[in-house]
């Protein structure tokens, strides 16, 4: 009888692992009775749940590497993890995580009375890298042009953006502020634009220096001017041409005049 249990009737049937437990043997007849406990044991095959073994994992880039996956099995299943498509399994403790680590490995474990297999997912998060600015078109902007300046980072999860620049009422911010727009650009427009990546592990910036050139203002003004001064010289040639010829008829050379 199993310990604590009812009479078991002989006979042969599957075993399961419900039978595992100590049990009591006792033999009896008119002279007396013996006994005697016997600790049964089931062995089986090993398996792989979601308790022991999380389908998805989520790593951080500089803790230490360990994929841990408990399975059940008698005798003692041995597990072993490898990342699919790599040839050699992922370091257990050491060295630390890295964006490299991220992928699906599988894991395999194994008694002497068979195997069983499980696929584990691992996102590796970490801070925002990689911090870059462009300017569009260009960096070096004449005054009255629109440019555009765009940030973009690298980060797990997406970093949220924000900014540092010079001061001027024709700023217009995209909806997610990756980049500031900039339309008929001014004095006021030029300095240091400076882009911040965040998210939950870390922060990150990167710099760019806008340049707004008035050189091409300058020279539109000198030409104006210049403009203006000739228009005023052939103005008085003009006028002294038609005093010293008046009154006087008959033909004038092109030239000479």
């Amino acid at each position: 009888a199993r310990d604590g249990g009812a009479t078991r009737a002989r006979g042969s049937r599957a075993v399961s692992r419900a039978d595992a437990g100590r049990y009591v043997c006792r033999a009896t007849n008119k002279h007396g009775s013996a006994v005697r406990s016997v600790v049964v044991t089931v062995e089986y095959e090993p398996s792989i749940g979601e308790t022991g073994c999380p389908a998805r994992r989520l790593w951080v880039e500089g803790t230490p590497a360990e994929l841990g996956c408990a399975a059940s099995g008698n005798p003692p299943p041995r597990v072993a993890c490898a990342k699919l498509g790599d040839s050699q399994d992922p370091p257990p403790a050491s060295p630390n995580v890295t964006r490299a680590h991220a992928g699906t490995y599988q894991c395999r474990a194994t008694n002497a009375h068979g195997s069983a297999l499980r696929n584990v997912t691992v996102a590796v998060e970490y801070s925002p890298a990689a911090v870059s600015l462009r300017v569009l078109p260009s960096a070096n902007v004449s005054r009255g042009a629109s440019f555009s300046v765009e940030c973009r980072a690298e980060g797990l999860p997406t970093p949220t953006y924000g900014w540092a620049l010079p001061l001027a009422p024709n700023l217009r911010f995209a909806a997610d502020n990756r980049s500031v727009a900039v339309a008929g650009a001014a004095a006021a427009n030029r300095g240091l634009y400076t882009c911040t990546a965040t998210n939950r592990h870390g922060r990150r910036a990167g710099s760019v220096m806008v340049r707004v050139d008035e050189s091409r203002l300058a020279l539109v003004a000198s030409l104006g001017s210049l403009g203006a001064v000739t228009a005023v010289g052939l103005a008085a040639a003009g006028g002294y041409y038609l005093k010293s010829t008046a009154c006087k008829k008959g033909e004038y050379n092109v030239r000479d005049a």
